[in-house]
């Protein structure tokens, strides 16, 4: 019974791990619902999209600027480096650092939580920056 017990438990947290992504493609993939494809156009507008904040307005090329080839900077100064996997090739294929950085920021720019829409039109987006 003790050794059932252990196998249920770690088989519920194995089933409880994020999956790892080896490409942005498969990490988009697992944004998109059923029926529904992500937009590089809709990503363009979500990333360049001014929103008020208590900071003033805020966008993602705020800190992460107009193109996301280039380097960005926090607010504190802090170094970003860039979004689009052409100029930064390991962007998006780490699934608990991604869902990391759009928790944080999209409280920050947008004072909630990004849809999964979001994250496939944004994701969609950048992959297609060259």
């Amino acid at each position: 019974m003790r050794h059932s017990n252990g196998l249920l438990l770690a088989c519920l947290l194995f089933v409880s791990l994020p999956t790892w992504a080896a490409t942005p493609a498969e990490l988009l993939a697992q944004y998109q619902a059923p029926g529904f494809k992500a937009d590089a156009k809709r990503g363009r507008e979500f990333f360049q999209a001014r929103h008020p904040t208590a900071q003033g307005e805020q966008s993602c090329a705020s800190c992460h600027t107009s193109n996301p080839l280039n380097p960005g900077k926090t607010r504190i100064g802090k170094i970003i480096e860039p979004l689009a996997p052409a100029a930064n090739p390991s962007r998006f294929t780490d699934p608990a650092k991604v869902e990391k950085w759009f928790r944080r920021n999209c409280g920050d720019v947008l004072g909630r939580e990004c849809s999964a829409a979001e994250k496939a039109d944004f994701i969609a987006y950048l992959t297609l920056v060259k």
